[in-house]
């Protein structure tokens, strides 16, 4: 239930409304952003709420229960501020999103409707559309730990307990293929494959900040071959800086050959699958009542 303030009740009960959709976009870098589908730009709570930037918007869909609430976007990539190469870099990826019912001739009168996050994003040669998802969709994400073979700690980070400086080489782009295969300096010394899985991150360039995981790395004339999962969302030219993170397949045998790091391995390489579950007891079998490891 929404509570509205006397002037914007009294506005809705005259009978002639002057009303809009206003959205605020809160991106995943901190800046933040207006729409709205008046023809004119308005302006509240300090932010400007840009008009003509191509925004259009499906009915909200709610459900009185926990499913998550959503409406679709559709938006034309013709606001200065919207563009293909920030919504490639996923500088929109699960933004904070609120939508408000405004009277345009007065924004004091006003009123929240939705308050979600951007799901997912599909772009096109022109446009976009964007899934907003309400805050019931907190509630479908996983929470705590999960009783599997492979590791759930990220390289480097605090569970797995290694340097992440260790983890890190320095690089320079020497050449690009596509944005997406690599030649480059500086990774000399590491065998072939010691980067699949792991993670660049630009330092310099046009994709300064922005990162993609690495899908292949092989020793290569002049240098390494390094093969990004997906084109960088902007041009890649010689002399960029970058670098990239060790992989890592989350694998028990990886953990302890690789990284030596078996003891604070984070998965449960010894669990039984589903053969053994299914198995019946038999003496001498792989089901005898023993230990298994």
């Amino acid at each position: 239930m929404k509570t509205l303030s006397p002037a914007l009740a009294a506005h809705l009960a005259s009978g002639v409304t002057t009303l809009c959709h206003c959205w605020k976009l809160v991106r995943r870098d901190g800046v933040v952003m207006g729409f709205t589908d008046h023809d004119g730009d308005l302006a509240f709570g300090g932010v400007t709420f840009e008009a003509a930037a191509g925004l259009t918007a499906s009915a909200i869909e709610t459900s009185a229960g926990l499913a998550v609430d959503n409406l679709d976007v559709l938006g034309a990539l013709s606001s200065e501020r919207l563009n293909d190469g920030d919504l490639a870099a996923g500088l929109y990826d699960d933004a904070e999103i609120e939508v408000w019912r405004v009277n345009w001739q007065d924004t004091d009168q006003r009123v929240l409707m939705r308050r979600g996050n951007l799901g997912q994003v599909t772009r096109g040669a022109t446009g976009f559309a964007a899934e907003l998802r309400g805050l019931a969709h907190r509630l479908n994400q996983p929470v705590g730990r999960i009783y599997q073979y492979g590791c759930d700690a990220d390289l480097g980070d605090g569970r797995c307990g290694l340097d992440p400086g260790a983890l890190t080489a320095n690089g320079v782009v020497i050449s690009s293929a596509d944005d997406r295969i690599l030649t480059a300096d500086g990774l000399a010394g590491f065998v072939e494959g010691w980067f699949e899985r792991g993670r660049l991150r630009f330092k310099s360039g046009a994709n300064a900040d922005t990162s993609m995981e690495v899908k292949l790395h092989a020793p290569a004339p002049g240098g390494a071959l390094i093969e990004l999962w997906q084109p960088m969302a902007r041009g890649v030219a010689a002399g960029d800086t970058f670098e990239v993170m060790a992989g890592c397949d989350k694998q028990f045998a990886t953990c302890r050959a690789k990284f030596s790091n078996a003891v604070r391995f984070r998965g449960f390489p010894h669990m039984p699958g589903n053969d053994f579950v299914m198995s019946y007891p038999s003496a001498g079998g792989a089901n005898d009542g023993g230990r298994r490891h």
